[in-house]
């Protein structure tokens, strides 16, 4: 299956800058959207990837992230 946000399953996100996108999961009357969530890391380059069921939840693992790393987001 393929996505924008990657070509031959190699995530396409520049550094400092995120992409995301929803999708649904399940099947019948079980079914719920998520995001999936790419961040590269400005000046390391490090990608950071996460699932959640809304994109504030994705940002807030980003930034947790961030902070475990030591970076700073820098928009």
């Amino acid at each position: 299956m393929g996505t924008r946000m990657t070509a031959n399953g190699v995530s396409t996100c520049q550094a400092g800058q995120e992409q995301y996108e929803k999708f649904q999961s399940g099947f019948g009357r079980k079914k719920r959207t998520l995001v999936q969530y790419d961040y590269r890391e400005k000046a390391s380059g490090e990608l950071f990837s996460c699932m959640a069921s809304t994109l504030d939840g994705c940002r807030s693992k980003r930034d947790s992230w961030l902070k475990q790393k030591g970076y700073t987001k820098q928009t």
